[in-house]
C-alpha cells in the first residue's frame, strides 16, 4: 500500500513537473538559439559596414587589397564588387560565393541587408553593404561566414542544455521522492489508523506536530477514535444496564409469583408478595415507557406540539402536584416565577421535564432539604432552574450525568427506584424544543439544573426574519 501510494504520487508529480521543464527548456533553447543567430548576423553586418565606411573614404585598389588582406586572417570573408557584379577584391577562395553575389538585390539599404540567412542548410550566411561615393552606389561589400561555426556554437549550446536537463531531472526526481514520501507517510498512517478503528481497535496514535490540513485530518481521526471508543463503552454499559434493569424486576415478579402460586400463604403474606409484584411490574412498565420515548427521539419520530404557555399558572400547577411528595419526605419546595413569563413549548413534555428534575431532587436530597424551582427572563430567553441542597454530584461524573443509564451510585440509585433514564429524557426533550440544558453541582452542597428556552417574542422575531 505504501509503495503504491508513494509511486502514484511520485508519477503524478514527475509528469507535471517534467512537462513544465520540457516546455521551459524548449522555449528557452529556441529563444537562446534565435538570439545567438541574430547576434551573428548583426556582428557580420556591422563588420561589413565598417569596411564600407573605410572604402567610402579611400576607394582605391590599395584600400580594397588592404581590406581583403585583413579578412583573410579572420573567420569571415569579404568580397568587394562593382555594381555589375565584377569582383574588385576578395579574401575568399571558395567558388560558391558567386551565387550569393548574383542573388543580391540591386537596391540596397544604407545599413545593408542579409543576402542569405539560411544557416541550417546553407554553407554560408552573407550580408551586403553599399559603398556610396558622391551620392551614388559604386560598389558592394559582401561579408561571408561559414555556417559550420554557427552549427558548432549550437552544438555546444545543446550540450550545455542536455547536461542542465539531466541535472534538473535528477534534482526533480530527488525532490519528488522526498515530497511524495513526505505526503504519503502521514496519509498511510491515517489509513492504517482508520483500518484499526474499523476493526474495533480505538487506541490509535497519530503525530500532532503538523500545522496544516494533514495535521487537522490527523486530529479529526484521533477525535473520531476517541468518540467511537467512548460510544462503544457507552453502548456496552447501556446494554449491560438495560439487561440488568429488565432482568431484575422480571426476577422479582417471577420469583414472588411462583411463591404465591405454589405455597399456601396467609392473606397477609399473599398481599405482601402481590404488592411487591405490583411495584416491580410498575417499575418495568415505567422503564419500558422511558426506553420507548428515547427510541422515538432517536428516530426523530417524537412529536412536539408547541403552543404558548403562561409559565405563572403552569409552574403553580406543578407546585400543587409536587408539594405533597416533598412534604411526605419532609422537604421544602419553593417556587419563584415572574408574571407574564411566556414560552412556546409542548405543555405535556415541559411538565415531564420539570417532573423528572424535581423527582431527582427528592431522591437525592435528605429530609429537611430545600429545592427551589425558579423562572427568569433574560434577553427574551426563558431560564428555568431547579436547585437543591442535596448530596450533589462528584465533579468527575458531571460530564456524563445526562447520559443514558449513567448513575453516580448504582446500588443506591436502584434502592431509590432510579433507572438512569430520567435525566437523559430531560436532555432529549429540551433539545427537541430547541433549548439547552446544563448542570452545576458540588458534592455535599447540592445540584442546579438550568434549562434555557427561547421566549415567545424571540420565536416570533426569528419566524418573521
Amino acid at each position: 500500500m505504501k509503495k503504491k501510494l508513494s509511486i502514484k504520487l511520485g508519477i503524478v508529480f514527475f509528469l507535471i513537473i517534467f512537462s513544465l521543464e520540457i516546455f521551459m527548456f524548449f522555449f528557452l533553447h529556441s529563444a537562446l538559439v534565435d538570439s545567438r543567430i541574430e547576434e551573428e548576423f548583426i556582428s557580420l553586418q556591422a563588420r561589413g559596414n565598417a569596411h564600407r565606411d573605410i572604402l567610402e573614404k579611400h576607394f582605391d585598389q590599395d584600400t580594397i587589397s588592404h581590406v581583403s588582406l585583413m579578412e583573410s586572417e579572420a573567420n569571415t570573408d569579404v568580397v568587394i564588387t562593382d555594381m555589375n557584379g565584377r569582383i574588385l577584391g576578395s579574401s575568399s577562395k571558395s567558388s560558391d560565393i558567386q551565387d550569393h553575389i548574383n542573388s543580391a538585390d540591386s537596391v540596397i539599404p544604407r545599413d545593408g541587408e542579409v543576402v542569405d540567412g539560411n544557416w541550417k542548410e546553407g554553407k554560408f550566411i552573407s550580408t551586403v553593404s553599399p559603398v556610396e561615393i558622391d551620392g551614388d552606389i559604386t560598389a558592394k561589400v559582401f561579408m561571408f561566414q561559414e555556417t559550420e561555426s554557427i552549427h558548432s556554437l549550437i552544438d555546444r549550446l545543446n550540450k550545455h542544455f542536455i547536461l542542465t536537463g539531466i541535472f534538473a531531472v535528477f534534482l526533480t526526481l530527488t525532490v519528488i521522492i522526498f515530497l511524495s514520501k513526505g505526503l504519503a507517510k502521514p496519509l498511510i498512517k491515517m489509513k492504517e489508523a482508520t483500518s484499526q478503528i474499523s476493526k474495533g481497535d480505538f487506541t490509535v496514535s497519530l503525530p500532532k506536530n503538523r500545522n496544516d490540513e494533514l495535521g487537522d485530518l490527523a486530529d479529526s481521526i484521533s477525535r473520531l477514535a476517541s468518540d467511537l471508543h467512548y460510544l462503544k463503552l457507552e453502548r456496552n454499559d447501556f446494554l449491560a444496564s438495560i439487561s440488568h434493569e429488565l432482568r431484575t424486576p422480571l426476577t422479582y415478579i417471577k420469583g414472588y409469583a411462583d411463591i404465591v402460586h405454589k405455597r399456601n400463604l396467609s392473606i397477609e403474606d399473599r398481599d405482601k408478595y402481590l404488592n411487591i409484584i405490583h411495584e416491580e411490574a410498575n417499575r418495568l412498565s415505567d422503564l419500558i415507557k422511558d426506553l420507548f420515548d428515547l427510541a422515538k427521539m432517536d428516530k426523530n419520530s417524537f412529536v412536539i406540539q408547541k403552543r404558548p404557555i403562561d409559565l405563572t399558572d403552569f409552574i403553580l400547577k406543578i407546585e400543587q402536584k409536587f408539594s405533597p411528595a416533598f412534604q411526605e419526605k419532609e422537604m421544602e419546595l419553593d417556587v419563584i416565577c415572574p408574571k407574564e413569563a411566556v414560552i412556546i413549548a409542548d405543555p405535556t413534555r415541559l411538565e415531564q421535564i420539570i417532573f423528572n428534575l424535581l423527582d431527582n431532587a427528592i431522591k437525592y436530597s435528605p429530609p429537611g432539604a430545600k429545592t427551589i424551582l425558579s423562572v427568569n427572563n433574560k434577553k427574551k430567553d426563558v431560564y428555568i432552574k431547579v436547585r437543591d441542597n442535596g448530596k450533589g454530584i462528584p465533579e468527575e461524573d458531571l460530564p456524563y450525568i445526562l447520559n443514558r443509564f449513567y448513575r453516580v451510585d448504582k446500588s443506591r440509585t436502584r434502592s431509590l427506584g432510579g433507572t438512569g433514564l430520567g435525566l437523559a429524557i430531560v436532555k432529549e426533550l429540551v433539545l427537541a424544543h430547541g433549548g439547552t440544558v446544563s448542570v452545576r453541582s458540588k458534592e455535599g452542597k447540592g445540584t442546579e439544573f438550568e434549562l434555557v428556552f427561547k421566549g415567545a417574542d424571540k420565536i416570533e422575531n426569528d419566524t418573521i426574519s
